[in-house]
């Protein structure tokens, strides 16, 4: 950990993704706590209301400004990272979980197995992932435990065309062989040998997985196919918003920068990650 940590803070790229992957998460669970406005609550007597450090005089408290109904933009984009939190997480942890399992399997088993699950990998990877969210979120319903299924089964491929990868090679490594030879059982191998040696890998990828689903969870909010009203979302916000987009330009502003922020964190902090676990990228620590 001291390792990790000293590398983590000689990386002014990595350190910054941190530190705002850290904010949104402690965002995320604190937003109930820090006594905010209830991000559902409207007040037609405070539609629109500028942010208040803009110097015109409005009613009420508003830092960020107030939406189209009076609701408050900054109770509304934490209250909405809690549910960005939420599926993304889960669909990561779902996505990575099938993934690494079915790359395991076929890296181990080859032959038959093999061939049948990454042709399922090439057929699924030919669709338009979102054409393919899109499809499968209006047949279903949109709803919380949807959306984690729907972005799930959009992430796994990653994980199971790498994993698989790893898995050939290491299956021919001399560890793998002696526990052959000691007549381990073929379950025994791949959670005990093969699973803690694709864990790198598999973190690298979740971590740059989760700001691709972000993105599509946001998509798919702002076509009115994600989290329903009244509850917050970052991409439902930027839809209702868009039609006012010259006259109150903080409705959407907000919004899209809590997207721009968070996607840009995570996307630089698993690039750090990458190097950091892979000694032909890494610097001397």
């Amino acid at each position: 950990m001291r390792s990790f940590f000293s590398a983590l803070f000689r990386s002014r790229a990595g350190l910054f993704g941190f530190v705002l992957v850290l904010l949104f998460i402690a965002g995320a669970i604190l937003a109930p706590y820090l006594g905010l406005s209830s991000p559902t609550r409207s007040s037609l007597t405070s539609r629109m209301v500028a942010p208040t450090w803009t110097g015109i005089v409005s009613p009420g408290a508003h830092p960020l400004g107030t939406d189209e109904l009076g609701r408050d933009i900054l109770s509304r984009i934490l209250y909405g990272s809690h549910t960005t939190l939420l599926i993304a997480t889960g669909a990561v942890i779902l996505g990575g979980v099938v993934g690494t399992l079915l790359g395991i399997v076929a890296g181990y088993f080859r032959g038959t197995v093999d061939r049948v699950l990454m042709r399922v990998v090439d057929i699924q990877l030919a669709l338009p992932l979102m054409l393919l969210a899109l499809l499968v979120v209006a047949a279903v319903g949109p709803s919380t435990q949807n959306l984690v299924i729907v972005l799930a089964l959009t992430s796994w491929l990653r994980y199971a065309r790498i994993i698989r990868g790893q898995v050939l090679a290491l299956r021919e490594r001399e560890f793998i062989l002696s526990a052959h030879a000691i007549g381990a059982g073929t379950w025994r191998i791949m959670l005990k040998h093969l699973l803690p040696n694709v864990m790198t890998p598999v973190l690298v990828i979740a971590t740059l997985e989760l700001a691709r689903i972000i993105i599509m969870d946001a998509a798919l909010s702002f076509l009115g196919l994600g989290v329903q009203p009244p509850n917050p979302s970052w991409g439902r916000m930027l839809a209702d918003g868009r039609v006012y987009i010259t006259t109150a330009w903080w409705i959407v502003t907000f919004p899209g920068l809590a997207i721009l922020f968070t996607v840009l964190s995570v996307n630089l902090l698993g690039d750090w990650l990458r190097d950091y676990f892979d000694p032909k990228l890494r610097t001397v620590r």
